[in-house]
C-alpha cells in the first residue's frame, strides 16, 4: 500500500513537471511572434492585474501574460479573456478532449468512417497502416500502383498530419506523377504508411473568388456543454495565390465569419502577417457572404452528439458547387484563432473555462 501511494505521488509529481515544461514550450512560441511583430503594445499595470484577477477567480492560480500581450498587439484589441497558448493546449484542451482516442480519431481516412451519412470529398485511395484501399476495397500495393497510373485534379495528403504538411496537387500520366516526377510506386514510398488520395473538391463559385487554387475552408470550433453545443467561433481559411492549401500556418490568412456569414475586415496570416484587407486574388473581405454558411452550422453542431469523447471540436468544412457542406476533416487537438477570431472562446469563455477545470486532464496517465 506505501509503495503504491509513493508510486502514485512520483507519477503526479513528473506529470505536473512535464505539464510546465509543454507549457513552457508553448509560450516561448508566442514569445518568439511578439518578438517579430512591428507595433507591439504593452500592457498597462491595470490591464495586468484584471487579467490575474480574472483567472486566479476562475482556476486560482495566474498565467503567464505573453499571449494576451501577442494577440493585444495584433489586433489592437485588449481583452483579459484572450486565452494563453500553453494553458489551453496543457491544461484545458485534454479536460475537453480523451487525448488516448485522439489520435485514432484523427486519422483523415477514417472520417467518412466515423460520419458516413454527411457529404465528403471523393476519396480515390487509401493507405492505412501499410494497407491499401481503392474505392473502399482492399487492394495490393500491385493493384493500387496500376490503377493509380492516370489520374487527373487529385490531392495527395497525408492522413496523421496536422497543418497542411504534405498536401499536394496530384497528376499522374502513364504512372509519373507530377511531383518530382517521381513513379507512382515511388510517391507511394515518400508518403509512407497513412496517406490518402482525393478527387480535388470543386467548390462553389463564391469560395473560389476568394482564391481559386485552394478549397477554402470555414473552420468552426463547437463545444458540448452537456446537452448543448455550442458554437463557439467560425473563421474563414483561404489560401495564397497558386497554392493548394488554405491553413494560416502554412501561408494562408484566415477572417471571423459572423453569425450572418459575412466576413470581418482583415485577415491575419502566419505570427506575424497583420491587416490584410484582401485576398491574393483581389477580393475585398469585408462584407463578403460565405455560401450556405447557415447550413454549415446546423450540420456539424448535428454531428457533435456523434463524438462523445471530444467536448471541443475544430470542424474544417467546403461549400460545394451545390451548396451543400463538406466535411473535410475535424480536428480534436484544435488550436483557437484568436488573431482571427478574437478573445479566447469569446462571449463563452469564463462559462467554457469553469467548466473544464474541474475536470481531471486526460493527458496526466499519459506523461
Amino acid at each position: 500500500m506505501i509503495k503504491r501511494k509513493l508510486m502514485a505521488s512520483i507519477r503526479r509529481l513528473m506529470a505536473k513537471r512535464s505539464k510546465r515544461k509543454a507549457c513552457r514550450r508553448w509560450d516561448r512560441t508566442i514569445e518568439k511572434g511578439l518578438k517579430g511583430l512591428k507595433d507591439r503594445k504593452e500592457l498597462t499595470k491595470e490591464q495586468k492585474q484584471e487579467i490575474e484577477d480574472f483567472y486566479v477567480s476562475m482556476i486560482g492560480k495566474k498565467v503567464p501574460l505573453s499571449s494576451h500581450e501577442y494577440f493585444y498587439s495584433r489586433t489592437g484589441v485588449y481583452s483579459k479573456e484572450y486565452v494563453p497558448k500553453g494553458f489551453y493546449t496543457v491544461e484545458l484542451l485534454p479536460k475537453a478532449n480523451m487525448v488516448k482516442y485522439r489520435d485514432a480519431y484523427a486519422d483523415k481516412n477514417m472520417v467518412d468512417v466515423y460520419l458516413p451519412n454527411v457529404k465528403h470529398p471523393h476519396t480515390i485511395l487509401k493507405r492505412m497502416n501499410g494497407y491499401y484501399y481503392y474505392e473502399g476495397n482492399p487492394v495490393s500495393e500491385d493493384e493500387a500502383i496500376e490503377k493509380c497510373l492516370n489520374l487527373q485534379d487529385c490531392i495527395i495528403k497525408p492522413t496523421l498530419e496536422y497543418s497542411g504538411k504534405g498536401v499536394c496537387g496530384l497528376e499522374v500520366k502513364d504512372g509519373t506523377t507530377n511531383i518530382d516526377e517521381l513513379k507512382v510506386g515511388d510517391l507511394f514510398k515518400k508518403y509512407g504508411k497513412n496517406f490518402q488520395i482525393q478527387k480535388r473538391l470543386k467548390q462553389h463559385e463564391r469560395m473560389n473568388l476568394l482564391n481559386p487554387t485552394s478549397v477554402n475552408t470555414i473552420r468552426i470550433l463547437t463545444y458540448r456543454s452537456k446537452m448543448e453545443i455550442l458554437v463557439v467561433y467560425s473563421v474563414v481559411r483561404i489560401g495564397r495565390k497558386g497554392q493548394v492549401i488554405d491553413n494560416q500556418c502554412a501561408g494562408g490568412i484566415s477572417t471571423i465569419v459572423g453569425e450572418d456569414g459575412r466576413l470581418g475586415k482583415y485577415a491575419y496570416g502566419g505570427y506575424t502577417e497583420n491587416d490584410v484587407l484582401k485576398t491574393d486574388v483581389g477580393t475585398v473581405l469585408e462584407g463578403f457572404e460565405i455560401p450556405s454558411y447557415n447550413k454549415a452550422i446546423e450540420t456539424v453542431k448535428k454531428l457533435h452528439f456523434q463524438l462523445p469523447f471530444f467536448d471541443l471540436i475544430g470542424w474544417d468544412v467546403a461549400i460545394d458547387e451545390e451548396g451543400d457542406p463538406v466535411v473535410i476533416e475535424w480536428n480534436v487537438n484544435t488550436g483557437l484563432s484568436q488573431s482571427a477570431f478574437g478573445p479566447g472562446f469569446g462571449k463563452y469563455t469564463e462559462r467554457i473555462i469553469r467548466e473544464l477545470w474541474p475536470r481531471e486532464n486526460s493527458r496526466n496517465r499519459l506523461w
